[in-house]
């Protein structure tokens, strides 16, 4: 068992530093300007801290989950660094960027339900750090009328993952309840 406990941890850890990596230079859209990693970090952390997931394999993908969306990173680097299981489960919750970004949304909401349950959990996690960030530290220009758009679409999303765990939906049920706050 302990074995298995180092193994994972040490794959995570060096998804982690590949992230890192990937999206140095990157940053979030906030006033800020936050460092893109802290974002993936936060799903990692809501995952395990929130969520008492500490499946090595989710986590991987949590980290990793923008890498191919957002970096040169390919579905074949990920799966050659981390193996086909995570790179799949990354794929799964990757927009693909040569389409619109409304058919984007809607794929995201019609795709859900059909996501592997690591898929879900990852997804869970991106959607609450979203909303989190949204009422924290928005993106720089966004209406209030932005800010319900982005929760709304969210609540479809995770409307398709819904039994994928009861605790994280919680979360992100009490995150949505604040849209008074987005004003």
């Amino acid at each position: 068992m302990q074995g298995v406990m180092v193994e994972g941890m040490s794959q995570f850890v060096r998804a982690l530093a590949f992230a890192a990596e990937k999206h140095r230079g990157q940053r979030r859209k906030d006033v800020a300007a936050s460092p893109y990693i802290n974002h993936p970090i936060a799903l990692a952390d809501v995952l395990v801290n929130e969520g008492g997931v500490f499946d090595a394999t989710v986590l991987c993908a949590a980290v990793l989950h923008d890498t191919i969306e957002d970096t040169e990173t390919t579905p074949d680097e990920l799966a050659r660094h981390f193996g086909e299981r995570i790179a799949g489960i990354v794929m799964e919750v990757t927009d693909d960027k040569a389409l619109p970004k409304d058919e984007r949304k809607t794929r995201q909401v019609t795709h859900a339900p059909y996501l592997s349950s690591e898929a879900k959990l990852v997804k869970l996690a991106d959607k609450i750090c979203n909303l989190r960030d949204i009422l924290a530290a928005p993106p720089a220009g966004w209406s209030g009328a932005r800010k319900r758009a982005y929760f709304d679409w969210a609540a479809q999303v995770i409307a398709g993952v819904r039994g994928a765990h009861p605790g994280l939906e919680s979360l992100f049920d009490g995150l949505l309840a604040r849209t008074a706050e987005l004003d």
